[in-house]
């Protein structure tokens, strides 16, 4: 009831303070909530445990603390992760050897200690020096770097760096069949857009098997989707299935929000239209009374030893998603609100960095990339498209090369690896629905020959008759004498009569009625 303990939101780029009244509101909802749990549990609650916490070793920890000295502290003082973490490992096993048995017999205790002492350091120096582990202020950021364009077979890329952590992200552009059908307990539902997030043991150094997602990895992927999922064109203005894939290959803090940063550069580096770029960073906080110290850009070990992990992702407009996480009983309004000040300003140094080196979508997409066309037909004309047994709707697809998909309202989506494949099979499926009208020429396909003339196809589905004396100049005694089965005939509609019948001339054969 205090305060706000966890937060997970979506929001279409809305400004700090009214996500501070948002959250006061959702603060409210859930006091009444909290409410109705109490009374449940007055009336069917069971007694809770009494858990006490193991005694600690006061002579045990006095020892620990006077052996290792200052050099625990100089060890989480080195601003390079991988130097930090191999001098901390260092004090540890110079302390066990020189507690020699009487560490082995208190070895977890030791550890304990060992992880509270190295706590009380971290946090010591940010409440009362204004210093992090690795130098910087409470309200620097680490440096970032940014490319486009890193793998060229690809849709779009983008190399998304801030310290020690780095993620590669690649967009990959398809049609819209190839969205994913999602079929839970309500109704059905398609989705046209992904965020694939992989973390790779090599990334914090370590080695291990691959052996599909895990739950961080289906946690960060989710967050980075619904982030750049606000500033995505909608169906009908990219008719595109889209999915992001981001690797990270170096890791030290908020991996997540490096993702979003990437999957940005490489959206507009794929020339996705989207409606601004996102950036994402993560604050963190430490608390102790009524000292607190507020944390811009958390790596690592500020997350493992910090009270907060509030990971704000936003446009320069506004936030578009949030994600906390508290390790004490919440956070004040007052905290929150320069939490989000300072991931406001932020946000706006890395979108300075990302728009340095693409400040929009690219106006041409990759060659590599499907290229998709937009047709909209009449709902009673889709059973022409398709034709018996789909035989229409194959040929074209077999003619052309193109990927057709064709929606219930009358939208049709051409896919196609080049231009010239794809406006052929637009071209093809306009000539299908347009109605057929007297004094328009054709050149059609001759399907049936018979005494009195020749039937041409003039679009699929559609035939007219050529009379035996619309097939040339002079007397033909046998159609077959001049027009054959399979051959093609450049024709000219005269007449379409009320049983919708089509009449046809060959176009060098002048009208008798003219």
């Amino acid at each position: 009831d205090e305060a706000i303990l966890m937060v997970e939101a979506g929001a279409r780029q809305v400004n700090e303070e009214d996500m501070v009244t948002a959250l006061s509101k959702g603060h409210e909802a859930i006091k009444v909530m909290n409410t109705a749990q109490r009374e449940f549990v007055a009336e069917a609650g069971k007694e809770p445990w009494d858990f006490e916490r193991p005694a600690v070793d006061a002579e045990l920890e006095n020892k620990v603390k006077e052996l290792i000295g200052s050099d625990l502290e100089a060890a989480s003082k080195n601003t390079d992760k991988q130097a930090r973490d191999k001098g901390i490992r260092e004090v540890k096993e110079s302390l066990f050897e020189r507690l020699g048995e009487e560490g082995e017999e208190n070895e977890r205790a030791v550890k304990d200690i060992l992880k509270r002492t190295e706590k009380e350091l971290v946090r010591a120096m940010i409440l009362n020096e204004g210093t992090r582990v690795d130098g910087r202020g409470p309200s620097d950021i680490r440096d970032l770097d940014a490319e486009v364009s890193v793998l060229p077979r690809t849709h779009g890329s983008g190399l998304f760096t801030r310290g020690q952590t780095q993620a590669l992200s690649t967009v990959t552009l398809g049609t819209m069949r190839e969205g994913q059908m999602v079929d839970g307990i309500g109704v059905q539902d398609s989705k046209r857009f992904f965020l694939h997030y992989n973390f790779p043991p090599f990334s914090v150094g370590e080695s291990g098997r691959m052996i599909g997602p895990k739950r961080r990895d289906i946690g960060h992927g989710a967050l980075g989707e619904r982030s750049l999922l606000q500033v995505l064109p909608d169906e009908e203005t990219f008719p595109y299935t889209i999915r992001i894939v981001s690797e990270i290959l170096e890791s030290n803090g908020s991996t997540s929000m490096a993702s979003v940063c990437g999957g940005s550069l490489a959206l507009m580096d794929a020339g996705v239209p989207i409606e601004a770029p996102v950036a994402g960073i993560a604050m963190g906080l430490v608390k102790e009374g009524d000292k607190v110290g507020i944390l811009t850009d958390i790596q690592g070990v500020e997350d493992a030893l910090g009270d907060m992990d509030f990971k704000v992702a936003g446009t320069r407009k506004g936030i578009v998603a949030l994600q906390m996480d508290m390790k004490i009983s919440g956070v004040s309004n007052d905290i929150l609100r320069q939490s989000l000040e300072q991931a406001r300003q932020a946000r706006m140094t890395i979108l300075d960095k990302i728009e340095s080196v693409i400040s929009k979508p690219r106006e041409e997409m990759s060659p590599h990339a499907p290229r998709i066309i937009t047709i909209k037909i009449p709902t009673e004309k889709i059973r022409e498209v398709i034709g018996p047994g789909g035989k229409v709707i194959q040929g074209i697809i077999a003619e052309t090369g193109a990927t057709i998909d064709i929606e219930d309202d009358g939208t049709i989506f051409v896919a196609s690896k080049d231009g010239p494949g794809g406006a052929k099979a637009k071209q093809l499926i306009e000539s299908i629905v347009k109605d057929v009208e007297a004094g328009e020429i054709y050149v059609g396909r001759v399907t049936k020959t018979t005494a009195f003339g020749a039937f041409v196809e003039l679009k699929p589905g559609r035939e007219g008759l050529v009379h035996i004396s619309k097939l040339a100049k002079h007397r033909v005694e046998k159609v077959e004498d001049v027009i054959k089965e399979g051959e093609t005939i450049n024709v000219r509609v005269l007449e379409i009569d009320r049983q919708n019948r089509v009449s046809l001339t060959a176009i060098d054969v002048e009208d008798p009625s003219n």
